[in-house]
């Protein structure tokens, strides 16, 4: 339940994420362009209402209800003029029961008529305004909370459904019309006189959806600026389309619109959102623009100022590393844990790396501390296996010893080295190691760290401000199958994806039923994720893990096995057995996996990984 309305939110500041088109979702599912997508809210309710789910789930705060073209005249095409208040009606219940108990909003969807009215076709202003008003006057008997005027070309079309739904109702208008490359209308309407006229018409928020993508809008969103104050509104379309095997596929990737959401909130639009083409996906990446700016420039009236050129753009996801290339292929990948020395001599750890290359590791995890001991920096380690073994590395990166400059400056120093791949990690507490005395920073936890990363990924520092060239890290998180409090887990999981993350490493699994179920959780993210191993050495090992080790859960048969050999040498057989069973059983679920080395000895792991 919302405490304040729509209405007051937006006058409060509030930054909307819209969903995006539950038309491509349709199309998706089968529903070709030959039909009345919006018949689908009585003939396939549970089309829509999926639909509508899935858009919740990746962050959408207001659920736009499926009535872009349920008005009488467009209705009238298909032979269902007569269904228009059903199917309004049923649009805005599907809306409604999508979003449940939680705090949302549901927007009631208009968009035009179909046919030209004067002075460029016969329907009159009078004709036009009575068909907006009956549907408009449908969606508010279904209950919704505001009304979006989508797509319009024409300025005097959508001044006569503003009008319509001011007869109808009270609720808040948010208007939008859709942009040529250049800013103008179908007509030929200058940008800035058509967002002055929405807001002189008494539309709450203006806007533009639709176009040929994200790009032209930035651009227009600086022109508003200059003429209005009203708030403003961007969903662009994911890109042209283009007919592949007899369907319409749309080229512009979730990452590429979560950039244009980030810049977007950067440049002072208050509302953003997808028009044709953009897919669940495409708004858990924008989710993900509307967390960070609300983490780090909430209540700032205008962004900093920024280089002239701007940022670069973001680097695809399967061309930053090798790694995350692999990944983005869908390939099995193998990574090999190696735990930075206690001293400066990382000779061995060399030697190591070495070994893992040369049976197939496709990367070494380098962890940054772990259980709070102090070592050689993880970020020097990485560095040097990456010059001196030729294998990429995984560096595990901590918030616990370093506040939010020193972490900006880290990740920029990395960047520069040529470091790519992060794992982002909230880090051990000190009293957990043996300088319990030892302060711990947390300015910001994983999901921060996530957000931080993302935005230089986006060529924004914290400020806002352009750093120039973006970074390219491909970004992982932990997780914790077995975690005591899964509901936590889980939440802070999707709080890591929603604010960037892109793969994930599991802590070591011991009991398959529990990874099992956190890739049943986890599955609807679309992330890889990375299954940790953890080969026992011995008994001695396996207790240490299960009572001294954070976040790793050992089941009671898993020390019972390791319990029943005395001798060193078969409690080592034991445990890889163990580890080799886990393996087999994991394969087909995840996309890899993250192996220890016991004890540093890396040479247990080549028969086990071959």
């Amino acid at each position: 339940m919302n405490v304040r309305s729509f209405r007051e939110e937006l006058h409060h500041g509030t930054r909307f994420l819209f969903d995006g088109s539950t038309p491509t979702g349709l199309y998706d599912r089968g529903v070709f362009i030959n039909r009345s997508f919006d018949e689908a809210n009585t003939a396939a309710p549970e089309l829509v209402a999926g639909i509508h789910q899935e858009f919740r789930k990746a962050g959408a705060q207001v659920l736009t209800t499926n009535s872009w073209a349920a008005n009488r005249v467009k209705l009238q095409g298909y032979g269902l003029a007569e269904q228009l208040q059903p199917i309004n009606l049923a649009g805005a219940r599907l809306a409604r029961e999508a979003l449940g108990d939680e705090p949302g909003w549901v927007a009631g969807c208009i968009g035009p008529l179909g046919v030209r009215i004067e002075p460029w076709g016969p329907t009159s202003f009078e004709e036009a305004r009575g068909f907006f008003r009956e549907q408009a006057e449908a969606l508010r008997e279904g209950g919704v909370d505001l009304f979006v005027l989508e797509s319009f070309g024409d300025l005097n079309e959508i001044q006569q459904a503003i009008l319509a739904i001011h007869e109808a109702s009270d609720l808040p208008i948010v208007a939008m019309m859709t942009p040529n490359d250049d800013g103008q209308t179908l007509y030929g309407t200058e940008p800035e006189w058509y967002i002055r006229k929405l807001a002189e018409w008494g539309a709450d928020m203006v806007g533009v959806n639709g176009g040929s993508g994200p790009a032209p809008l930035l651009e227009l969103l600086k022109r508003f600026k200059a003429v209005t104050d009203r708030p403003i509104v961007l969903q662009p379309s994911a890109g042209l389309p283009r007919v592949v095997d007899g369907r319409l596929l749309y080229m512009a990737s979730p990452e590429y619109l979560g950039e244009f959401a980030r810049q977007a909130l950067l440049l002072g639009a208050q509302g953003i959102g997808g028009c044709a083409g953009t897919t669940p996906a495409h708004t858990r990446a924008m989710r993900s623009a509307v967390r960070q700016d609300q983490a780090f420039i909430e209540g700032r009236p205008e962004p900093l100022a920024r280089d002239a050129e701007g940022p670069s753009p973001t680097m695809p996801f399967g061309k930053r590393s090798a790694f995350s290339g692999a990944l983005s292929r869908g390939r099995f990948v193998t990574t090999v844990e190696l735990v930075p020395p206690k001293g400066a001599t990382l000779d061995k750890l060399l030697e190591k790396a070495r070994r893992a290359k040369a049976f197939g590791a496709d990367a070494i995890n380098v962890p940054d501390g772990p259980r709070a001991m102090a070592r050689m920096s993880a970020l020097a380690a990485a560095l040097l296996i990456e010059q001196e073994v030729g294998l990429e590395a995984i560096l595990h990166y901590a918030c616990r010893d370093r506040n939010l400059l020193g972490m900006q400056s880290d990740l920029l120093g990395a960047s520069a080295l040529g470091l790519r791949n992060i794992l982002a990690i909230t880090g051990d507490p000190p009293k957990l190691g043996p300088y319990p005395q030892a302060t711990a920073v947390f300015d910001v936890d994983a999901i921060g760290l996530v957000n931080i990363l993302s935005r230089l990924n986006s060529g924004f520092d914290l400020g806002g401000s352009s750093i120039g060239a973006s970074t390219s890290f491909s970004v992982g998180v932990g997780a914790n199958p077995a975690a005591p409090d899964l509901e936590r887990e889980h939440t802070r999981f999707k709080y890591k994806v929603e604010a960037g993350a892109e793969w994930a490493i599991t802590q070591p699994v011991f009991d398959t039923g529990s990874l099992f179920r956190f890739l049943d959780f986890a599955r609807p993210f679309g992330i890889p994720v990375l299954a940790g191993i953890w080969p026992l050495k011995s008994l001695r090992n396996a207790e240490f893990m299960a009572n001294e080790v954070p976040g790793v859960t050992v089941p009671a048969a898993i020390l019972e096995r390791m319990a029943r050999w005395s001798a060193a040498e078969d409690q080592l057989k034991e445990g890889l057995d163990i580890a080799r069973e886990l393996i087999d059983a994991l394969r087909p679920a995840v996309q890899g996996l993250q192996v220890s080395a016991p004890m540093g000895q890396v040479e247990l792991l080549e028969d086990l990984l071959r």
